[in-house]
């Protein structure tokens, strides 16, 4: 016999009795289940966004004023816009202090910021048949909006960054609204801005097409985003403070990178979670401004890049959920926080 083989020892009746309770124990034990899997390092986890929140927005700063005042489910409601990221609309004038802080902040985060680029010369000059938006006029001329970029561009540095390029500049070329005389100026400033902020290796730059009621035909859109720089940038924008939904938008921006040789695009969702407001007759004039303001909307989804779409880059908040749209249906001037009007997209919102 092998001296590796011992001599068993014969089981006892007590023995017999705690093999079986073990083996009873053992087999009720569930089994282990795996942990959660390592995010990526730099990258996002499903259902987290990669971009920067400002912890010092207005909603955040609502929130605080509201739990201070004891109202929790108000204040509660409002983080649903307050702790998710939205864009920051680059001030104009001087942009580098607000732009080089929160840079700073999304830096140190790890994140990506938002940014939408706003301040074009000529952009809310009237021509007729064309609305009167109650914005500002952008800067004075195009050598200030070129100082501007550059501004913009050098806060920036080398923060990861998202910008959201000139909302409703495109779509003017194309319905009119920007004047003959500015046209060729706002085609080269554009495509100056494009090469400007791509000059920075980790800014990355979509021209905004507006939305498919104001160009009804995508292909309306191919020349002017050509010569407006889109070669050159990432892809384009859509929904920029509309309300289409993510199905509508996502249609008509296929279409139209189809039409742009494969380009990609992000879509905001910052209020379309009811889709567009009704429209009356005359919906885009002073006498019928259902784009202003609407009644029953609701916050969309939230900002992401993990949208399962190889064409959609990103699901962003570019308009401000809360911001007015402008005196209308008793809110204050465009740009604003509005209390009220925060809480009634938090209120309906499905996410």
């Amino acid at each position: 016999m092998s001296p590796a083989v011992r001599r068993r020892r014969p089981v006892t009746a007590l023995g017999l009795l705690l093999l079986l309770g073990c083996l009873a124990a053992c087999a009720s034990e569930p089994s282990p289940r795996p942990g959660p899997a390592a995010s990526p390092a730099g990258g996002s986890q499903a259902g987290v966004s990669p971009f920067w929140v400002d912890p010092n927005s207005a909603a955040a700063r609502q929130v605080a004023a509201w739990e201070a005042q004891g109202r929790n489910t108000d204040a509660q409601l409002l983080r649903r816009i307050s702790e998710r990221p939205m864009a920051l609309w680059a001030p104009g004038g001087d942009p580098g202090p607000a732009v080089r802080r929160a840079a700073a902040a999304a830096k140190a985060a790890g994140r990506t910021l938002l940014v939408a680029a706003y301040n074009l010369p000529h952009r809310d000059v009237p021509h007729p048949g064309c609305a009167a938006r109650p914005t500002t006029e952008g800067a004075p001329d195009a050598h200030a909006y070129e100082d501007w970029i550059d501004a913009l561009a050098r806060s920036l540095a080398d923060t990861r960054a998202l910008v959201v390029l000139e909302p409703g500049a495109v779509a003017h070329l194309v319905d009119g609204c920007a004047g003959a005389g500015p046209r060729e100026e706002r085609y080269r400033l554009l495509a100056q801005a494009v090469d400007r902020l791509k000059r920075n290796r980790h800014t990355r730059v979509y021209l905004d097409a507006g939305h498919p009621d104001w160009i009804r035909d995508p292909d309306d859109l191919v020349e002017p985003l050509r010569r407006s720089g889109l070669e050159r940038a990432d892809g384009f924008a859509l929904n920029v403070a509309a309300y289409h939904r993510d199905a509508d938008g996502r249609a008509y921006g296929v279409r139209l990178s189809r039409a742009v040789g494969g380009k990609h695009f992000v879509l905001d969702t910052s209020r379309n979670g009811d889709g567009p407001p009704p429209a009356g007759p005359n919906a885009d004039t002073a006498a019928d401004r259902s784009w202003c303001n609407p009644a029953g909307r609701s916050l969309g989804t939230p900002p992401t890049d993990r949208t399962g779409d190889p064409l959609v880059d990103a699901y962003l908040w570019v308009k401000r959920p809360g911001e007015s749209d402008g005196t209308c249906r008793g809110g204050p001037a465009a740009g604003t926080w509005w209390p009220d009007h925060a809480l009634g997209l938090a209120r309906r919102a499905r996410d």
